[in-house]
């Protein structure tokens, strides 16, 4: 077992004590960093074409070529793939000190991979990020909806063109402060904050969303940040030593139930104990996850891995007085974004609260690296891509693609279904359904199927008839009854009736809607064509014939032409 408390304890900014290395702790050889990254991850797969466009990147020595490195730095350190950490290197995206988009494919790009042979996926990953760095990403409205439907077709082709865009709004976010322009500076934290930080977190990697939280609450919020931080350093020292003294009591307890583990301690992030603050109305003296503590299990089964993990929080239950109401089991009911791990907070020597953190290597794995994870396993590309499809986010990109047509919808979808706080819920067989914090029986309805959605006419939760604008909460067992024939209401439209939370459903009644307002139409016409047609004494126009009339009026069918 190992153990080890917070780093750099002295540090001004917490931000430089955890997590990704931040520039000043970066590697002095940024192609040495990537390549020993590499080779342990993934072996000598690509390793020369890795090195070679790294070595004639480096020799550029250019503000472009110098982040194009940083940024594969942390990709290997999130244990991507040869072919994304090639790509990554040959891309020149991101924002120029003037806060405005630098795109470059770069004419020194083809030197940079003469006589390289390179996987073929590679040329595909570096189209992808450079279209999605021609994104504005200036407000999460109607006008930026186009770009964000780039982005999850990006996402839903390769999360990996998404992975590299994310790592490289990392080095723009880290050298804000090198911007002049206090405007852009805003602008550029407000996007971190609002996109990429949550998107960073639905695709489950801890390591880049605490950062890009942190970095960018530093140029929001300036007084709050300089206030949280000054807080956490003034009881350091203090905390420091209960956290030495729980990390000592847990090496010896596991010790002695036979549980193979490693222990740690780590602050808590700036943004996040904000976040806290406010979501529960209380002061920072009042949160009691200020400094987090894991046990980290070694099991070899996952069975075996889940049974320890409950097992020890029954013992760390047994040594300190558990707080109420600050539980949270994730091994039984994961998050959306594939999370799990059991949160537990008590009361520590001397009355310290202490968060403790209990899950198995790979549970943490998959904490800390999340769908980056995938490419970790040493088990090829494609048993890579099988486990990316089970990821609930990119399986509703798919779905969005094909549904959201009308621009205000998809922006509204992003908000709500993307980037909003989820609740589980279960279906009486017991599968896992996630859904946007605020969805109702209803939302639960269309999740699961469209005409489900149309044919409901009331709701169980957990064995209790509720209405349809029912807030779900995680944990509820949800049936859906149903009548023969889809119904749906005008009503379930309605922002003041609260029957439907989620954008997808209410597109999905929408569409309903204006299908059967248009075969009204359809057949309003076809009456009103036979009718004159009856007048005039002419027989019945053929189908065929109603389609050349409805070509010769610009438009596509006769079913059109009728309707108009």
């Amino acid at each position: 077992m190992t153990a080890s408390g917070e780093n750099n304890a002295g540090s001004a900014d917490p931000i430089l004590s955890a997590g990704l290395p931040s520039d000043k702790r970066r590697s002095d050889d940024p192609v040495a960093a990537v390549l020993a990254a590499c080779r342990e991850h993934h072996g000598e797969e690509q390793l020369t074409a890795l090195e070679t466009v790294l070595l004639r990147r480096r020799e550029l020595a250019d503000v472009g070529s110098e982040r194009a490195l940083r940024r594969t730095v942390t990709l290997a350190e999130l244990r991507l793939d040869p072919p994304t950490l090639i790509a990554s290197a040959l891309a020149l995206v991101g924002i120029g000190l003037d806060g405005n988009a630098a795109i470059e494919a770069g004419p020194e790009t083809p030197s940079l991979t003469t006589g390289v042979e390179l996987d073929p996926e590679v040329g595909g990953l570096l189209e992808g990020v450079e279209r999605l760095a021609a994104i504005h990403w200036d407000a999460l409205d109607e006008e930026s909806a186009e770009s964000l439907r780039r982005m999850f077709v990006a996402m839903a082709a390769d999360v990996r063109v998404v992975l590299i865009t994310l790592c490289d709004r990392l080095e723009v976010i880290r050298e804000l402060r090198l911007i002049a322009d206090a405007d852009v500076r805003r602008r550029i934290a407000g996007e971190t904050r609002e996109v990429f930080a949550p998107l960073a977190n639905r695709l489950g990697i801890w390591q880049l969303k605490w950062e890009l939280e942190d970095l960018a609450m530093r140029e929001l919020e300036p007084v709050m940040y300089k206030e949280i931080t000054g807080k956490l350093a003034n009881k350091r020292i203090e905390r420091q030593r209960v956290v030495d003294k729980v990390i000592s009591t847990l090496e010896s307890e596991l010790a002695n139930i036979g549980v193979l583990a490693e222990v740690n301690g780590r602050p808590k992030h700036i943004y996040s104990i904000v976040n806290k603050m406010r979501r529960k109305g209380v002061g920072f003296e009042d949160i009691y996850d200020v400094t987090a503590l894991r046990v980290i299990i070694d099991a070899e089964e996952e069975p075996a891995g889940k049974r320890d993990c409950y097992a020890v929080l029954g013992m760390v239950h047994g040594l300190w007085t558990p707080i109420s109401g600050e539980f949270d089991d994730y091994v039984a009911r994961p998050k959306d974004n594939g999370y799990a791990s059991l949160h537990t907070a008590v009361v520590g020597p001397g009355g310290e609260p202490l968060e403790i953190q209990i899950r198995t290597r790979q549970m943490h794995l998959f904490a800390e690296f999340g769908v980056a994870a995938h490419w970790a396993y040493k088990e090829g590309k494609r048993a890579a891509a099988k486990r990316a499809e089970r990821f609930n986010l990119l399986r509703q990109l798919v779905d969005w693609q094909k549904q959201l047509v009308d621009p205000k919808e998809l922006a509204e979808a992003l908000k709500t279904d993307l980037f909003g706080d989820q609740v589980h819920v279960f279906t009486p067989d017991g599968d896992v359904i996630d859904l946007p914090e605020g969805a109702t029986p209803l939302d639960f309805a269309y999740r699961i199927h469209t005409m489900v959605g149309h044919r409901c006419r009331g709701a169980r939760v957990n064995g209790v008839m509720v209405p349809l604008t029912h807030k779900l909460r995680t944990g509820d067992r949800v049936e859906i009854l149903t009548k023969k024939q889809p119904e749906p209401s005008r009503d379930w439209l309605s922002p003041h009736l609260d029957y439907l939370h989620t954008a997808s459903a209410k597109q999905k009644v929408r569409h309903w809607f204006r299908q059967q307002d248009r075969d009204q139409a359809v057949i309003s016409g076809r009456e009103a064509l036979e009718r004159e047609l009856s007048r005039a004494g002419v027989g019945a126009v053929e189908l065929g014939d109603l389609d050349a009339l409805a070509w010769d009026h610009d438009y596509k069918t006769g079913d059109d032409l009728l309707a108009a």
